[in-house]
């Protein structure tokens, strides 16, 4: 267990040949931006350059850090490079000349979801990080993810073999029935990760510009490396993949030329603070609160659906004026009940027309006008006129 303050190509060279089991670096990514902010806690200041003279400069420097880590790594180890979009290509061509290309195993997509308006063109919403071994002989743990809602699980429960013509086709017993398989555990984990990126609250956020989540490191520590391994960082910055290390009993080495960032690796390596992640517990899924019902509402009037709010159920959105908030009465609720949780909602946020729309006639006595001030449209639905005509 072990954190150096230094240069990360000098201090690589003083570690032992072929004694790590697991490198992940995640460098300066040649965005020629200087990075700076500060922890929430401690008002402590981080900040560092990746501004370079030249791509040539920052591209020496790398090789010089892949080189070190091919020797100090064990035959069965591999090395993980986290990069981006600005200089992505040029590290993959330093890792086939210094690993190898029959030894690239993957290209691990990192997708995220962060929002943002301040450009022209796609939203950047992934990270690349490549991984591979030094030789053939590398040590991987297989995991099971749980299969896609469209997949046809009865069918992967037979077994198939080719036919004649070479055709794939269940395998039949004498009697012509399918033969079952033996019980699957899944499919196995594929190279694009969906994990959250860590947002301004999250109970581990640093203040550390560019840090990663412990639970994407957890991942590569899992499939790469055993109890008791040795993991290594020469990048390790906030100290994340030290405390992804420690949090799943490997050993581990921190390298760093920041003086605060070794402190900050220190301090959470003695707290271990990690933000559990209700995406990853529960799944995407796991947030959709609206019914059939109330989409349908939604989108027969454009409106984009707002998950997880009670008193605002979807946004209609018009280029010439202001997004409209709309609430959809529950069937459990009187008007006043879903009047009163959409006022609440919107209270403050200066909203020019708020839409309430009436799913049954259960009301309180008094409807509130003075509240109303000709800002909330009561519309009923579609289902309640149908009603209201069959009833007349």
């Amino acid at each position: 267990m072990t954190l150096i303050l230094g240069n990360s190509v000098l201090e690589l060279k003083k570690i032992q040949t072929g004694t790590v089991d697991l490198i992940y670096l995640d460098p300066p990514f040649f965005s020629q931006k200087d990075y700076a902010s500060n922890s929430g806690t401690d008002n402590k200041n981080y900040a560092f350059s990746d501004k370079w003279n030249s791509l040539d400069e920052y591209l020496t420097l790398i090789e010089n850090i892949l080189i070190e880590s091919h020797r100090i790594l064990k035959d069965t180890g591999s090395i993980f490079l986290h990069c981006d979009k600005y200089a992505s290509h040029y590290l993959r061509c330093l890792l086939d000349k210094t690993f190898g290309m029959k030894n690239f195993q993957s290209e691990i997509i990192w997708s995220y979801k962060r929002w943002s308006n301040s450009k022209k063109g796609l939203l950047n919403n992934h990270q690349n990080i490549y991984f591979y071994s030094k030789t053939n002989d590398f040590y991987f743990n297989t995991i099971m993810c749980d299969y896609s809602p469209s997949t046809n699980i009865d069918q992967i429960m037979q077994l198939r073999e080719r036919s004649n013509t070479g055709k794939t086709i269940y395998k039949l017993d004498e009697s012509g029935k399918p033969i079952l398989t033996n019980s699957k555990k899944g499919v196995p984990l594929s190279d694009v990760w969906d994990i959250p990126f860590l947002n301004p609250k999250a109970k581990e956020r640093t203040g550390y510009p560019t840090q990663k989540p412990v639970i994407l490191l957890e991942r590569i520590i899992e499939i790469a490396s055993k109890e008791n391994d040795l993991v290594l960082d020469p990048f390790c910055g906030s100290g994340t993949t030290l405390l992804a290390a420690k949090r799943k009993n490997r050993k581990y080495i921190g390298i760093d030329i920041s003086e605060s960032a070794i402190e900050l690796s220190q301090k959470r390596l003695s707290e271990n603070i990690v933000t559990n992640s209700e995406l990853m517990n529960n799944g995407r899924n796991s947030y959709i609160t609206k019914k059939d019902k109330e989409l349908s509402i939604l989108n027969s009037i454009s409106a984009v659906p707002v998950q997880r709010n009670r008193g605002i159920d979807g946004f209609i959105n018009n280029l010439t004026s202001k997004p409209i908030p709309v609430k959809i009465q529950k069937q459990t609720e009187t008007i006043n009940d879903a009047l009163d949780l959409l006022i609440q909602a919107t209270n403050g946020k200066y909203y020019e027309d708020l839409v309430l729309i009436r799913t049954n006639q259960l009301q309180k006595q008094n409807l509130f006008d003075s509240i109303l001030n000709n800002k909330v449209h009561i519309v009923d639905s579609a289902d309640l006129l149908i009603q209201s005509a069959v009833c007349k």
